[in-house]
């Protein structure tokens, strides 16, 4: 109750009434009290003065019955002495302190041997006052000291002061009372106006916390709080304007963060994931709630900010995930000097490092089909030159034209090195033109008839009347073609056939050679189409193909725009699909 500011002024303001007034009716009374006092001395100063002092000395002197006489005396200067009903004289015996005369006969049984009494029967004049006595009294020896005599004294109750005092007080209470109550009005007004301007502060600061900006605080005067509150106000603003910018930060990162091509995850430093991005779940082929930590995404890996760089910036590893080749980059989070964690970047090498392995392999095999060839050359070459003219002529022939075929493949094999490498480059060479298929492959089956007679197999051609014409390089389509069929033929069993169809559907012509050869195992269909990858190597170099016709073949389709798929089933033969799209004129020129 009491935590609030607006009761505390209430209570500061009614204590500090509650104080003042307490302060004031303690000084008003002690003032008073001090008053009475010194009125009573003063006047007990004017009525017992040397003078009236010796007259009583020596009214008691002359006097037969000095008691009475004594009495008349002070009743004589009664109005003096201010005698009433709460004042007083006596005449007391000076050896027993008796009461013998006065204005007040009731005296005689409730007035007590007081220290001025006491003091004045030893023959002194007694007008000691305490403050905390129940009275006011003076006492004067009245011929004490020739062995007799008596006191002579006035005593005042206090009860005309007591009632003042009273007085004084209850009214002390009701002004109290009624500064309590001006206070509170006034502490409640005070309250308002200095609590109102805060709270309203306050709900306009929790306004700001739950991300409300749209009503400023108001100002309710040019005081200090009304300039707290525009100080306020512009904070208000300056804060919505960082908060966007933060915001817009924030939401341009979250997009980055979601769509980059990286696995991007961070770990707090109890291993718990704090954000994980989809192309990084999509490398590990897992999925991570909230609940995740880091043995569930690395089981097998352990890391630790020991093991950072000496310079704590990152480490690089190598992993493998969902048979994916992965390089992963550990850098610490860090706020100040305190570290917050780990970040972990993944990079998806399997392509790259696939690519190198091709390359490693292209090397290897473009050396090994060259080495062979050369080997021959030099072979038979240093054997025509060692033996000179002991050789015969027939075997000096066969020699040079193994020479010339060894030279020939690998002219063979360099013209389609250079062929990928043009593809590869986009350096297509020859101007775009719409070719006419079933010329090629009329031209192809033509060329590939005394091969395919010598093989022992027949090739057969189904070709409709009139086939669109596809848009293209016409020798290079009538290699893709010649490549295609050539191999049907070489791969044939004797006895065996190759088919060439072609049809036209969805804007495309279709070309399949079907050949009923030896076919292809079912593990090797997805590599056909790389360079230099043979089924079956050794009958490949037998058949002297270099490994690059299919690579070619599917370079130069796609070149075109089109698509090349085989199928294949080992034992019974395999059929090549090949689809370009239909060019501008569909139709052979009249």
């Amino acid at each position: 109750m009491f935590r609030s500011l607006h009761m505390k002024l209430v209570l500061i303001m009614v204590i500090v009434m509650v104080s003042v007034m307490a302060v004031v009716g303690t000084f008003l009374i002690n003032s008073v009290t001090t008053y009475h006092i010194d009125n009573f001395l003063s006047q007990m100063t004017m009525v017992f003065t040397p003078q009236f002092i010796s007259t009583l000395q020596d009214t008691e002197k002359q006097a037969q019955n000095p008691p009475a006489e004594l009495s008349a005396v002070m009743e004589a200067y009664s109005g003096l002495i201010g005698v009433d009903e709460y004042r007083a004289f006596y005449i007391l015996d000076a050896q027993t302190g008796r009461y013998l005369a006065g204005s007040d006969d009731s005296l005689a049984d409730s007035l007590t041997l007081t220290p001025n009494i006491l003091k004045a029967m030893k023959g002194e004049v007694g007008e000691d006052i305490e403050r905390l006595n129940e009275y006011f009294d003076v006492a004067v020896p009245i011929n004490v000291d020739e062995g007799s005599g008596y006191v002579v004294g006035v005593i005042d109750t206090k009860q005309e002061l007591t009632d003042f005092n009273w007085n004084l007080f209850t009214i002390l209470i009701r002004v109290i009372l009624f500064g309590i109550f001006v206070a509170v009005l006034l502490s409640v007004f005070l309250a308002k106006t200095i609590t109102t301007p805060i709270e309203r502060l306050t709900d306009q600061a929790t306004r700001l916390s739950e991300g409300d900006f749209s009503q400023p605080a108001e100002i309710y005067a040019q005081d200090e709080i009304g300039i707290l509150t525009q100080t306020f106000n512009d904070m208000a603003n300056t804060l919505q304007d960082n908060m966007q910018t933060i915001e817009d930060e924030r939401s341009k990162l979250n997009t980055l963060f979601t769509h980059m091509a990286d696995g991007v995850i961070a770990f707090d430093r109890a291993g718990r994931i704090m954000h994980i991005n989809p192309e990084a779940e999509k490398m590990l082929g897992k999925t991570f709630d909230d609940t995740s930590v880091y043995g569930d995404v690395f089981p097998d890996l352990v890391i630790s900010e020991d093991d950072m760089a000496a310079d704590g910036k990152y480490i690089e590893i190598d992993y493998m995930a969902n048979k994916r080749s992965l390089k992963i980059f550990f850098a610490p989070l860090k706020t100040g000097e305190v570290s917050g964690g780990i970040m972990a970047v993944l990079h998806d090498i399997t392509q790259q490092k696939r690519l190198d392995d091709a390359r490693k392999e292209f090397v290897a095999n473009v050396s090994h089909e060259l080495r062979t060839p050369l080997t021959n050359i030099k072979g038979y070459s240093e054997t025509l030159i060692d033996a000179q003219d002991d050789i015969d002529p027939e075997t000096r022939n066969n020699f040079l034209g193994i020479i010339y075929n060894e030279a020939d493949r690998m002219t063979r094999l360099v013209k389609d090195l250079l062929t990928l490498t043009k593809l590869d480059h986009d350096r297509m060479e020859g101007a775009e033109q719409n070719v006419d298929l079933r010329a090629i492959i009329d031209s192809v089956a033509s060329s590939m008839a005394i091969e395919a007679r010598n093989q022992g197999v027949v090739i057969e051609s189904d070709l409709p009347s009139e086939l669109p014409r596809v848009k293209g390089e016409h020798d290079r389509l009538q290699q893709v073609v010649m490549n295609i069929v050539s191999n049907a033929v070489k791969y044939n069993v004797r006895g065996g056939k190759v088919g060439i169809t072609a049809s036209a559907e969805d804007g495309q012509v279709c070309v399949a050679v079907a050949d009923t050869g030896m076919g292809i195992p079912a593990e090797d269909l997805p590599r056909i189409f790389e360079r230099f990858y043979r089924v079956d190597k050794a009958r490949s170099r037998e058949k002297g193909g270099t490994g690059l016709g299919l690579a070619i073949a599917k370079e130069i389709i796609e070149f075109h725009g089109g698509t090349i798929d085989v199928e294949s089933r080992e034992g019974r033969g395999t059929t090549v699909y090949m689809r370009l799209p239909v060019g501008e004129q569909v139709k052979a020129d009249a």
